[in-house]
């Protein structure tokens, strides 16, 4: 029933979106680490502007999301790029382990799944992963509820068997008008 509820809220909100997806911070900034080919997934992708992102640059990409609004929208869009969309509910089937090079996750945190997405990578696979953070500028952006804001230094905890490239949180430390406020990203490597 749960699911359900989750899959409502977002198959509503993916309805009354009216701006085109772009890709996360974190991928069009660091996609000159990006393979020249192999497998990606773009995990609760939402409209997929990551997996549209990663399937124009040539990567057989998967776009999965737990609501079917999403998903058509992002079929529609995909044309004739290598992008598969996939209407599945992460939190219940992660993905498989070693079955992606390049897996994107931006905007979306359920903590049990870090163990699962290190693992979901390919020897040399490179994770890139950006979202809210609890510590905030005043009027930031994100949800409230903890459960989705990460902790001081958590994604460099989480996936600390991965060899990270780039990490970035700036919190709230000098001037907050500059810089990137309210979130954490990452980018590492199996």
């Amino acid at each position: 029933m749960l699911a359900e509820t989750v899959r409502n809220k977002w198959n509503q909100r993916w309805r009354e979106a009216e701006s085109a997806p772009r890709p996360a911070r974190v991928l069009s900034d660091y996609s000159h680490l990006l393979p020249k080919a192999g497998e990606a997934l773009d995990l609760a992708c939402g409209l997929g502007g990551n997996a549209l992102f990663l399937a124009e640059r040539g990567l057989d990409t998967q776009g999965w999301d737990i609501s079917e609004e999403a998903v058509s929208r992002l079929e529609s869009l995909a044309g004739r790029l290598p992008l598969k969309a996939v209407v599945r509910d992460v939190e219940a089937v992660p993905p498989e382990p070693e079955s992606f090079d390049v897996i994107v996750v931006s905007h979306f945190l359920y903590r049990p799944l870090f163990g699962p997405l290190a693992e979901a990578l390919r020897p040399g696979g490179l994770l890139f992963y950006q979202t809210f953070t609890e510590e905030k500028t005043p009027g930031g952006a994100g949800p409230r509820n903890p459960d989705y804001l990460l902790r001081p230094n958590e994604l460099l905890d989480a996936f600390r068997g991965l060899r990270v490239l780039a990490y970035r949180e700036e919190g709230t430390v000098g001037d907050c008008a500059r810089g990137m406020r309210n979130e954490a990203l990452l980018v590492a490597r199996r």
